[in-house]
């Protein structure tokens, strides 16, 4: 039997499935956060570490823990992990496919497969030559200029902006972490440095059949950070098209990969998936599966999870909202209410003190205009300063 949802379900769904409902907790671990799983993107002034905030983690702008890294990974984009976790992180980012790797890289494919070089054997190799170059903390300017010294023609192109030769960038972005790469976090530039403990087995194993470990179409080999499931559990129900935009990922690789354990459900009328051991939480999301609580109420930042989704109808309906939540630059923050985005947020920051701007897309009731106050009291305490 075919399940049927609201996208209201969805929202409220998804809020509980990343733990945005949860309190602060101070006596929890840095690392008890489900998306920690599936990455959390680190961009934006606040990242990261608000991202985990919001769900719960005792973290606060500027203090790293000790136990969570940051690597380039999905989409080329950093993203935090435990640092425990980076290796098997590295085996659930190998490309499913030639063409996979084809598609991560972007414009590297064409001149590298012209000179009769496999996208994922050329991950391979600049994943090697950049292990083998950062000995020491190195900065990204200068581990390109050394990567285009020490790489062949088709790994390097001429670009006009900078006016110079150098790497295509998502090979050197994505290599990074095959190569057992971290970022160091804060730096911008970025800064780059071997991740303490990364196997030295691993650095340039990118391809998944060399080992024989992965047979096709086998879900399972990537575990806890398989990224279908992950896609699936945290931002589902989702369809395979869904996955693969959120992954850059072909289409035909992800429904190779599609779980066994994934049912059908409509949302709104339109065909989707979801684990089968989700179900329950999104069948029971309708109006808070029925309990009297409080409104649960955030200050989303422009890259949180919540908002990556690729079913942006889904989070917000109306065209004109949509795109001025996803701008093509600039992005702002979303206020979150009860699972519906209810209107965007800048931070205005003036010395030691924050300010809000604040675009309310209906008028906010009182209930909701005191919870967004203590909303930005959370976020001032967060980066140490004082509301304004």
């Amino acid at each position: 039997m075919e399940h049927r949802v609201s996208a209201d379900q969805v929202r409220r769904y998804r809020v509980h499935a990343q733990q945005l409902d949860r309190a602060p907790g101070a006596a929890r671990a840095t690392t008890d956060a489900a998306v920690l799983d599936a990455g959390v993107q680190d961009t934006g002034p606040d990242g990261a570490l608000w991202a985990l905030a919001l769900r719960g983690v005792p973290v606060r702008a500027g203090a790293w823990p000790d136990d969570l890294a940051v690597a380039w990974s999905v989409r080329g984009a950093p993203h935090t992990y435990r640092r425990a976790d980076l290796p098997a992180v590295q085996r659930a980012l190998r490309p499913y496919s030639d063409a996979d790797a084809g598609k991560r890289i972007y414009d590297a494919a064409k001149p590298l497969r012209a000179a009769g070089i496999r996208p994922t054997d050329a991950l391979g190799h600049v994943a090697r030559t950049m292990h083998a170059v950062v000995d020491a903390p190195t900065g990204k300017g200068a581990l390109s200029t050394r990567m285009t010294a020490e790489l062949d023609e088709p790994y390097l192109r001429w670009c006009r902006p900078c006016g110079a030769t150098h790497m295509f960038e998502m090979p050197f972005r994505l290599g990074a972490l095959h190569a057992g790469l971290e970022l160091e976090p804060g730096t911008s530039p970025p800064v780059l440095r071997r991740s303490p403990g990364y196997p030295a087995a691993q650095v340039g194993a990118v391809d998944r059949d060399a080992d024989g470990a992965d047979p096709a179409g086998d879900p399972a080999d990537d575990g806890a950070h398989d990224l279908v499931r992950g896609v699936l559990h945290l931002l589902g129900p989702a369809t395979a098209k869904d996955v693969a935009a959120f992954l850059d990922a072909p289409v035909a690789d992800v429904k190779r990969r599609w779980p066994a354990d994934a049912v059908p459900v409509e949302v709104d009328g339109a065909p989707t998936s979801v684990l089968a051991d989700d179900l329950p939480a999104l069948l029971g999301a309708a109006d808070g599966g029925g309990t009297a609580r409080a409104p649960v109420v955030r200050l989303l930042g422009p890259y949180d999870l919540f908002l990556q989704a690729r079913d942006r109808h889904v989070l917000v309906p109306d065209a004109a909202r949509a795109k001025a939540l996803w701008p093509v630059l600039g992005r702002p923050g979303a206020v979150l209410a009860d699972g519906a985005v209810v209107g965007t947020w800048r931070p205005r920051a003036r010395g030691r003190r924050l300010a809000l701007e604040l675009d309310p897309w209906a008028p906010w009731d009182p209930t909701l205009e005191r919870a967004v106050a203590e909303q930005h009291e959370r976020l001032a305490a967060f980066r140490g300063a004082d509301p304004a």
